[in-house]
């Protein structure tokens, strides 16, 4: 099991945030990054929206940043610890744009990147950005086809309804062969099948706890399944749902826990395929509170749940 580090402010729900997180500068992000990297957490993952209507606001707050420039940020300000999203809304970006992106925080980080693509769900967001809600999962094949084109070929040619491409160079390539890894967010059934296509993990949602083994012999039963699907990412004490509306997955699983709860815990979710979690930080008053229980977590969890 290994355990990705809670950022704090990098994105600002009512339902979860601590006062002062709202104080967080990008300069203190990069310092506890720098944190995270020293104490041996795995990953830093990067929420993305672009734009959130006036109407959601209340439920899924107004602060989000977008992933690949934070992504490259924290990469560039640390040595060893990777970077992914949760998620990054694949069909609002153009896929030669996201593949050169991503290729290029690979190469000058020196294979340090994850990717966790989501189809997305905010119907508004998509109207504004002028892509048609519908068709966000037609896009996704096609872009997630054409990105790993661009990565892994030499000759890279595409043809498709919403890109093609062919006779041009795309360099540099990735670092990591044959491409970064590639997650995919989500629940639904054609999530799960986008995950086991192209896909090395996965990153539940709404999916309760007990009913991931269910969902990864759905994954890895459908014709198409690519046998790649090594990772299963999930939150240990909380959800966020649909409008960002956040659920207790069940009434022992708490920020605050002891340290036997947290790895009693953790060992359940190992047991049902989860290989990332993260533990989330109690009330606290401020960056430095924030990073001693953080260390507490590295110094007193992380021996307990390795391997």
């Amino acid at each position: 099991m290994k355990l990705g580090f809670p950022m704090p402010h990098l994105m600002r729900l009512k339902a979860t945030r601590q006062p002062w997180e709202a104080s967080v500068t990008g300069a203190a992000q990069a310092r506890l990054a720098k944190w995270a990297d020293k104490l041996g957490y795995a990953m830093i993952s990067v929420p993305e929206h672009f734009v959130i209507p006036r109407e959601h606001v209340e439920l899924s707050g107004p602060h989000y940043l977008s992933a690949y420039p934070a992504m490259a940020y924290l990469a560039g300000a640390t040595d060893t610890i990777r970077v992914n999203s949760c998620v990054s809304l694949l069909p609002l970006q153009h896929p030669v744009v996201a593949a050169k992106t991503l290729s290029t925080i690979d190469w000058l980080s020196g294979g340090r990147l994850t990717v966790t693509f989501g189809v997305g769900w905010l119907e508004e967001e998509f109207e504004i950005m002028g892509v048609p809600f519908r068709e966000r999962g037609a896009r996704s094949e096609e872009y997630i086809q054409a990105i790993i084109e661009l990565w892994t070929k030499d000759e890279p040619q595409f043809e498709g309804k919403f890109v093609s491409f062919r006779d041009i160079a795309f360099e540099p390539k990735p670092v990591q062969r044959p491409h970064p890894p590639i997650w995919f967010g989500g629940d639904a059934d054609p999530a799960l099948r986008r995950a086991g296509r192209y896909a090395s993990g996965w990153w539940p949602f709404l999916t309760r706890a007990e009913d991931i083994p269910a969902k990864l012999d759905y994954i890895r039963s459908q014709p198409d399944y690519g046998g790649r699907l090594d990772d299963v990412c999930y939150s240990f004490s909380i959800r966020v749902g649909e409008g960002h509306v956040v659920k207790p997955e069940d009434p022992n699983a708490r920020p605050g826990m002891s340290k036997q709860e947290i790895i009693d815990r953790l060992g359940w979710l190992a047991g049902l395929g989860v290989t990332v979690s993260s533990v989330p930080v109690p009330p606290v008053s401020g960056v430095q509170e924030y990073m001693d229980y953080t260390q507490w977590v590295a110094e007193e969890i992380m021996p307990a749940i390795a391997g």
